[in-house]
């Protein structure tokens, strides 16, 4: 065993300032959906016990031995109640047309989000016992087929951009694990139809595609959300309107304390504080992937790159959408957009990924 070394400092002083500028965020671009009469900020406040929650998880995640993960009794149970959760939410009322949601008293949990968590895992677990089969099926359909059960389940909630964020750190994973880009090839040309069917399939889909495609041509319906965020981010110049006065978050962008947390940023904070934020996330890539690479085994090398491929995935995947060089997903900025279980279950994998720093 490997013996242990200090965790990333840069990489947890990184998590700690986007977790930090989230809170700040947060209770900026929200100050405008906060109830006459109301004392505190109800989107703060859920934000911050969130943060506390998430900080607790990380503290666990960094503290435990990682390859706790990698026993058969361990993983599987977590993917069993990771696909239990993903049915619940299919079976309860719709909340805002969608079924991600499960609601506990006053709280509730997006189930894809535990789903991502489960999901890499599984796939590090997989490829650690068939490192020098990557090319069989004995890896690639166990992996392609929870990833695939996993994203038609969260498909089916109404929520596409996420399903197919989860693709993504699993095709990375066999890809350096020595799939050949022909088998990745093949899947993607298997997975692309299905993509588009379920863009057809739903009218706002179709409208959101043709609304990046061209914005301009539809300005107060389709294209309005893109428009009024190139706007925010326009408007910010060099140095930003100051925290606190966006315009944009007037009600021209809708969700600015969550979808569209980026184009607040960059309107409030300018152009400076905005490139922070992309250098953040480009911080945590390079040292994320830099634990996984100097991990003493598959399993950890793995487990740290995919997570860091789906925190920093899911980084450009919002910051392309503020910048209208993607459709509207709904996607949010992992630490920095409003969401309890975005948050948490993302300092969890944070902390994963500092557990694997310790060891390289």
């Amino acid at each position: 065993m490997a013996r242990k070394l200090a965790y990333d400092r840069g990489l947890f002083a990184a998590v700690m300032v986007l977790t930090g500028l989230g809170l700040v965020m947060v209770y900026s671009s929200s100050a405008v959906l906060v109830r006459e009469g109301t004392s505190a900020n109800p989107f703060l406040v859920r934000q911050g016990v969130a943060a506390l929650l998430g900080l607790l998880a990380m503290a666990v995640a960094m503290h435990i031995d990682y390859r706790w993960l990698r026993q058969r009794m361990v993983i599987y149970p977590i993917i069993l109640v990771a696909l239990a959760l993903l049915a619940v939410a299919l079976f309860l009322p719709e909340q805002q047309n969608v079924q991600r949601w499960i609601r506990l008293g006053g709280f509730s949990i997006q189930p894809s989000e535990l789903a991502k968590l489960a999901l890499i895992p599984y796939i590090a677990y997989q490829i650690d016992r068939k490192t020098e089969r990557a090319d069989s099926a004995s890896l690639l359909i166990p992996c392609a087929t929870l990833t695939s059960v996993m994203a038609a389940m969260i498909l089916l909630g109404r929520d596409l951009g996420t399903a197919i964020l989860l693709i993504l750190p699993p095709l990375v994973m066999i890809f350096l694990a020595g799939t050949s880009l022909r088998q990745l090839a093949l899947g993607g040309a298997l997975v692309t139809p299905l993509v588009a069917l379920a863009v057809t399939m739903e009218p706002y889909r179709l409208r959101r595609l043709t609304a990046f495609l061209d914005p301009g041509a539809d300005p107060l319906d389709s294209g309005f959300q893109s428009l009024q965020s190139l706007i925010a981010v326009g408007s910010g110049g060099i140095f930003g309107l100051g925290p606190g006065n966006s315009v944009q978050k007037l009600y021209f962008l809708p969700s600015p304390h969550a979808d569209f947390i980026f184009s607040i940023a960059a309107e409030e904070l300018g152009f400076l504080g905005a490139l922070t934020i992309v250098a953040l996330f480009g911080f945590v890539a390079w040292r994320g992937l830099r634990a996984g690479w100097r991990a003493p085994e598959a399993f950890g090398c793995y487990l740290a790159v995919g997570f860091t491929v789906l925190i920093v995935g899911q980084a450009l995947i919002h910051i392309s959408v503020a910048l209208s060089l993607l459709p509207t997903t709904g996607v949010p900025l992992p630490l920095v957009s409003h969401g309890g279980s975005s948050l948490v279950t993302t300092l969890a994998a944070c902390g994963l990924v500092l557990n694997v720093s310790q060891h390289g």
